[in-house]
């Protein structure tokens, strides 16, 4: 027993150092200093994916930023591949920050967050960053903050790129792609758009469309051609023909919980939202050099990539964009997008 003592009165040691509260884990590091770990995920399984160079970069400027009093551990699709379940363990203590798209959030019953989901809401990189870093972006942080009573914050924008239709058969005109079993977000805004298309919109796991496409459940699917072609994709019987709809300029959302973050000291917020920025300047410029290898490669793997009509499907869009905004009182919001 008293050999055992001096074991015991170490492990009682370690655990007293380690303390669970709010999502982190504070540890003690070699200097006596209490150093925060924050949990930080997305939904990706790939390492190659712009989300993870995003979140590799917080982590890397928050410990540099802190001095290491704070350090970030990356989660890439091991925490959960579905975004909304994702995001809402935000709300449960066991993440601390999250990448998530506006229509997956959607599901938290907030429906202004759609918003963001509105397709051909913006006609290139420069039109989005232009709204998304201006007041048009400071404006849905706020109400984001608001309609979630804070426990949602909204610390930086990603892009995913720009999504185009994927299946099948190629489309040029909107009416192509009736009939069709596209693999749509959950959003409600984008699932009519497609229904106006023609198309029926199925409900498939991010992990599951390969198989999907595959087998013939799912006719076509719609994404990027870095997430496309990162999951291979382009190689199936049903995303073959990739036609440049070019339908959404993406916004992802890196959240935090806001009555977590108020939690922290003004200078550690300070260097959690100047690592958040460092993040989103990584991610972007890693999606945009990657939009280019990615359609590249899905070409030199035989896949086939068509132009559209791009103001037809533009005609169904504006109606969806102005019905949804006048039914939530946003025409204000909607009026910036389009200066």
């Amino acid at each position: 027993m008293k050999k055992l003592l001096p074991v015991m009165l170490m492990l009682l040691l370690v655990i007293s150092m380690t303390v669970y509260g709010n999502g982190q884990k504070d540890t003690a590091n070699g200097s006596g200093d209490k150093v925060i770990t924050l949990r930080v995920a997305h939904n990706q399984t790939s390492l190659e994916n712009p989300y993870q160079f995003g979140l590799t970069k917080f982590a890397d400027e928050i410990k540099r930023l802190s001095g290491g009093t704070i350090v970030a551990e990356v989660y890439p699709g091991t925490l959960g591949t579905n975004e909304s379940e994702l995001a809402m363990k935000l709300t449960t203590d066991s993440v601390d920050m999250v990448v998530a798209s506006p229509g997956f959030m959607s599901g938290t019953g907030v429906k202004e967050f759609d918003l963001l989901s509105l397709l051909y809401l913006f006609n290139s990189f420069d039109h989005w960053e232009s709204a998304i870093d201006g007041e048009f972006g400071d404006r849905m942080k706020d109400l984001i903050t608001e309609k979630t009573k804070n426990e949602f914050k909204v610390v930086g924008y990603y892009s995913s790129g720009v999504r185009n239709f994927y299946g099948k058969r190629p489309i040029v005109e909107p009416n192509d792609a009736a009939g069709l079993n596209i693999r749509a977000q959950g959003s409600p805004v984008q699932q009519e758009f497609w229904k106006k298309c023609g198309a029926n919109p199925i409900s498939v796991g991010w992990q599951e469309l390969y198989q999907a496409l595959n087998t013939g459940t799912a006719d076509a699917a719609e994404n990027d051609f870095t997430n496309m072609m990162l999951k291979e994709h382009h190689k199936t019987p049903n995303g073959k023909y990739t036609s440049l709809t070019g339908h959404d300029y993406t916004t992802r959302l890196l959240l935090m919980n806001g009555n977590r973050f108020d939690k922290f000291t003004s200078e550690q917020q300070g260097w959690i939202l100047e690592a958040a920025k460092a993040s989103v300047a990584e991610e972007r410029a890693v999606t945009y050099k990657m939009l280019g290898d990615s359609k590249a490669k899905i070409l030199a793997d035989g896949g086939i990539i068509n132009e559209v009509d791009l103001p037809a499907f533009r005609a169904i869009a504006i109606p969806i964009q102005d019905a949804y905004a006048k039914a939530n009182g946003l025409e204000d919001l909607l009026a910036l997008t389009r200066k």
